[in-house]
């Protein structure tokens, strides 16, 4: 039986080679997605505001914290939320 700490070289053969001497280039993320979530939520409140409807507030305000979330790059750095300790 494989123990977990065994390494399967069928799992390595995909991965670059360690003794690369070429630096990796930094991942460039597009962040579309986040600002329509963003512009949607925003336009959401905004109508909902006009209209004085509860719901799309309430939508425009949870469209726009998604979306702003989404565009947080303290979470990246950190690797989870940032304002909140691990565990």
């Amino acid at each position: 039986m494989p123990q977990p700490d065994d390494e399967c070289p069928a799992g390595l053969e995909g991965q670059p080679a360690r003794h690369d001497p070429r630096p990796a280039r930094p991942r460039v993320r597009r962040r579309t997605g986040a600002w329509r979530t963003l512009v949607a939520g925003l336009t959401a409140l905004i109508t909902g505001v006009a209209l004085a409807e509860g719901l799309l507030i309430a939508t425009g305000l949870v469209l726009a914290g998604i979306g702003v979330q989404l565009l947080d790059t303290r979470s990246e750095a950190a690797g989870g939320r940032s304002g909140r300790p691990p565990g």
